[in-house]
């Protein structure tokens, strides 16, 4: 045990660091082994991107959520759902809008928008007894259930991925890319979330704020290198739908895995704060897609951005408080 409490912080940044470094290479490993495994296993690119790449650009947030509800620090995990969601939406959508306008096809807005809207809706609704239940996290389960259901049995119209986009792995070594990448991504979801508790006590920052802040941002980084790399390379159709995607399955499946574990507390400033913040950048994207005149323009990014700066820049202000 170190002596010197500056020593026990150093090595708690280090480890921080180190851990969200490790967090995104294996995520990009995890995420091609299981691609390449996919179409070994006969299914298309495009119900790859869909299903698989949808799913595993998650997996930083549940894996970082998971570790979370072991170390007893669920707030951690509730704050990064919560600041994942408006990470994606104002810093991962507000800069690769900056850089390239991006079209919205209405077929995503139909069909994603309303499992979008409801998620946060039912983030809300979950929030406003101040606790979140075992019985409130199977719930959010089953509606992912569902989501994951009609999201398999879509048909396949919508021009998102093509052969290239898939690993070209043999069979052996897809497999081994994605056990290796899962195994990564444990370890460093355990050292990314022992590293941020760490640094929460000694800094006397609640959990809570850095689930919101470092954690999210950090585990939402495949998201903008994933959004922003794709419209560079003129891939911008998919843009939004990732987020949309993105944003689902950190309500409904990230913030199920704490009270999994059994019932916690939540402070009304996760309502009245986060969830609120979380919700109306959640609307204002929906509205600023359905009359932008089928795009996402600068004018939307910059507000994107801009709204991501103003509310982080508030949580750092409350965060040294009086």
């Amino acid at each position: 045990m170190l002596a010197d409490p500056s020593e026990s912080l150093l090595l708690a940044t280090g480890a921080l660091v180190a851990g969200l470094l490790l967090l995104l290479w294996s995520a990009d490993r995890f995420v091609a082994g299981a691609a390449a495994t996919a179409r070994h296993l006969g299914m298309t690119p495009l119900m790859i991107g869909l299903t698989v790449v949808s799913f595993g650009t998650s997996a930083p947030e549940i894996l970082v959520s998971l570790a979370a509800a072991r170390e007893g620090t669920p707030l951690l995990a509730v704050g990064n759902a919560l600041g994942s969601n408006i990470t994606n939406i104002g810093l991962v959508l507000g800069v690769t809008a900056l850089l390239v306008p991006l079209p919205v096809p209405r077929a995503i807005l139909r069909r994603e928008g309303p499992w979008f809207l409801g998620s946060a809706a039912l983030a809300l609704a979950l929030f406003w007894d101040g606790q979140l239940t075992v019985l409130e996290s199977l719930g959010l389960l089953a509606v992912l259930g569902a989501f994951a259901f009609a999201l398999v049995r879509r048909p396949q119209d919508l021009n998102t991925e093509d052969e290239d986009s898939v690993p070209t792995y043999s069979r052996g070594s897809a497999l081994a890319w994605l056990l290796l990448g899962l195994a990564l991504l444990l370890v460093s979801a355990d050292v990314l979330v022992w590293s941020a508790s760490t640094l929460a006590r000694a800094m006397g920052v609640s959990e809570l704020v850095i689930g919101l802040t470092v954690v999210a941002i950090g585990t939402s980084l495949p998201e903008l290198a994933a959004t922003a790399g794709a419209a560079l390379k003129g891939h911008t159709d998919i843009a939004v739908g990732n987020v949309l995607g993105s944003n689902i399955l950190n309500l409904l499946a990230v913030m199920a895995v704490p009270g999994l574990f059994g019932a916690f507390p939540l402070e009304p400033v996760v309502l009245e704060r986060d969830g609120l913040a979380m919700a109306g950048l959640s609307l204002l994207l929906i509205l600023a897609a359905r009359f932008g005149g089928g795009r996402l323009g600068r004018l939307a990014g910059g507000v994107f951005l801009g709204l991501w700066i103003a509310y982080t820049g508030m949580l750092a202000i409350a965060s040294v408080g009086p």
